[in-house]
């Protein structure tokens, strides 16, 4: 899951000279309303962190009007037809993307009534923009009467409690709605309660993100009982609410009715014992479940043998995220021999667990076996020389040959000769793109002989593009090296290293 950073909703709000709407319209993007042409975000991890900036309080749902209803009709298409052209717009676009584009309070009022000249609207995202929050029911009051809205993507928008309830209120009239992102959106936790009511009426809906919205033990159960309706859903994120911790323990029953899910985020939810109990009789029940993040719940780590034994029966999982999990080392070889039965597995992250370094053996027949393996990531792990000796003779034998992403970071304890035999035979990963070998913050060590292995592999892997190095300090003959090496490939491999001693 590489990540591109967007600016906080809570910079600090300028006074241009011309509407920022004007400005932003001109230059978005119009995209048509097919599938294939939608803004993706599956790898999209957000930060957790919590939006500022003023809000104002919404008016109720049946009190949200115009600025300016007195207008003559005729005028206000006129106004409004005005308004679109300036900002490169036509009534007849179906997709309106906004995000990051530091809205005013004023550009937010102008655009409620801007909205309503674009009667055929399928795709609205007002992400990234502070000042959404608190005038929300102004800005889609449109959709009161209904519309054809499929995407609606409110991400860290600064929306308050009101704005969640007026949420609710609305998603029955959304009949088409199929993606909902309220991410990043903290203090809608309290109206959960009437945005479960309103997801009752969304059956078509099949993307649901409520990543970082305050949302609490009692939040399970109020969106379980929304799930009985919303057998289409394929996406479901609840990551990055750590109050969320415990409300598995009470078997959600609804939850194993999203027969068709394919993507489970819950990463960062503070998952007990109990929760992993419950999850575990649940999870494997999504057979057709592509993705699933289970990573930075810590205390699931002595807890989750039988749920990682039991990830067998997914068989379609293609990224397996359980990083961070104080995994054991029953735990882990329970999920090492489930591992065998995923033919499909292109990402597969363990970083963070300590138990895998001595025991990367008990990866050896997954590593031999995964055809489809495109992203390995064991940073912090605490290899050791003998994990990568296997590591190296599996790739020796013609196995990870589709490997495009490797992360080794972090593992100060390998000897100079592991990292040898290694640099050795990553010339064979051909699809390699980037390679990671820094050491840790706190680590400063001189690089050894085995980087002119490194070099020369280097120039036989036709993909690769990034090598970190973090820390990994270059005696003055290996830094000439470095530097001829430059001059004879280019600038097309960034090696990012500690320098020259």
């Amino acid at each position: 899951m590489s990540q591109t950073s967007k600016k906080s909703s809570s910079d600090e709000e300028t006074k241009p000279q011309t509407s920022v709407v004007n400005k932003f319209f001109r230059g978005s993007t119009l995209r048509s309303s097919k599938a294939e042409s939608r803004k993706e975000s599956n790898d999209l991890k957000m930060t957790d962190f919590q939006p500022s900036g003023e809000t104002q309080k919404p008016a109720p749902l049946d009190a949200a009007k115009p600025l300016s209803s007195e207008m003559e009709p005729g005028c206000r298409t006129e106004k409004n037809e005005q308004f679109l052209r300036k900002l490169g717009k036509k009534a007849v676009d179906r997709c309106l993307d906004l995000n990051n584009c530091r809205l005013t309070t004023a550009d937010v009022r102008e655009m409620g009534e801007a909205l309503k000249a674009i009667p055929d609207l399928e795709e609205l995202n007002l992400s990234w923009n502070c000042k959404v929050g608190g005038n929300l029911p102004l800005i889609l009051q449109k959709f009161q009467a209904g519309g054809k809205i499929r995407t609606l993507e409110l991400v860290d928008c600064a929306l308050t409690s009101e704005d969640g309830t007026f949420v609710g209120q609305l998603l029955p009239m959304l009949q088409s709605l199929e993606v909902l992102d309220l991410s990043i959106n903290r203090n809608i936790g309290d109206s959960l309660n009437s945005i479960a009511q309103g997801l009752k009426s969304t059956s078509n809906l099949k993307v649901l993100r409520l990543q970082s919205c305050g949302l609490s033990q009692k939040s399970v159960t109020l969106l379980d009982a929304a799930f009985t309706n919303l057998g289409e859903l394929r996406e479901l994120d609840l990551s990055c609410n750590k109050e969320l911790g415990g409300g598995f323990e009470d078997l959600p029953a609804q939850l194993a009715m999203l027969e068709c899910l394919e993507v489970l985020d819950l990463h960062q939810c503070s998952l007990t014992a109990g929760d992993v109990v419950s999850l575990t009789q649940v999870i494997p029940l999504f057979s057709s479940l592509q993705e699933l993040d289970l990573s930075a719940n810590k205390k699931m780590g002595s807890s989750s043998e039988n749920l990682l034994s039991r990830l067998r029966f997914l068989p379609a999982l293609k990224s397996l995220q359980i990083n961070n999990c104080a995994l054991e080392r029953e735990t882990f070889s329970a999920l090492a021999e489930a591992s065998i039965h995923l033919p499909a597995l292109e990402v597969f992250n363990l970083s963070w667990n300590k138990c895998v370094g001595g025991n990367l053996k008990l990866l050896l027949e997954t590593l031999k076996l995964s055809m489809s393996l495109q992203v390995l990531r064991l940073s912090s792990c605490s290899l050791v020389t003998e994990d990568m000796a296997l590591l190296a003779s599996v790739i020796q034998t013609g196995h990870l040959a589709r490997l495009q992403k490797l992360d080794l970071s972090y593992n100060d304890g390998i000897c100079d000769a592991g990292w040898a035999v290694f640099c050795q035979n990553v010339w064979l990963l051909k699809e390699l793109t980037e390679l990671d070998i820094s050491l840790r913050p706190s680590t400063f060590r001189d690089c050894g002989q085995w980087f002119r292995h490194l070099l020369w592999a280097v120039t036989r892997l036709p993909e690769i593009t990034e090598i970190g190095m973090k820390r990994w300090v270059l005696s003055p003959s290996l830094e000439e090296e470095l530097e001829c090496f430059g001059q004879d490939h280019g600038s097309s491999i960034h090696f990012d290293h500690g320098g020259c001693q």
